[in-house]
């Protein structure tokens, strides 16, 4: 059975191994710098192991943003990334935030309108 906990503060090789899994990617982030100014971040864990992530920054105001949301492969369609969203949309919205926000791929945006999210026009400046 997968559980949700609100705010687990992950250590950085859970998050390390589940990145590798979920996205392929090697590089190592430093999510304790990142967690401690969220709005919140959810877990799914199966018995210990965190086999799903979700992250809310935010503006310190009204405005939150969903970040980084990954199920580990072994764990998809078993609705666990819907879960972390309607979770992460409800703790946000319990600690005060109005808006919530979320930048996903085209092939994701059935998943997100699932979620309660409609279409916005919004502007990217890719940086890097």
């Amino acid at each position: 059975m997968v559980t949700l906990r609100i705010d687990p503060f992950p250590s950085a090789d859970e998050l390390y191994a589940l990145w590798l899994e979920a996205w392929g990617s090697h590089e190592r982030k430093d999510f304790s710098a990142i967690l401690s100014r969220s709005l919140t971040h959810i877990g799914a864990y199966e018995n210990s192991q965190l086999v799903g992530f979700v992250n809310v920054a935010w503006d310190g105001g009204i405005h939150a943003f969903i970040l980084d949301t990954c199920v580990h492969p072994r764990m998809r369609r078993q609705g666990i990334a819907t879960r972390l969203v309607k979770e992460a949309t409800r703790v946000a919205q319990h600690r005060g935030a109005q808006w919530l926000h979320a930048d996903f791929e085209p092939h994701l945006s059935s998943f997100y309108r699932a979620c309660g999210f409609r279409p916005t026009e919004a502007g990217l400046i890719r940086l890097k």
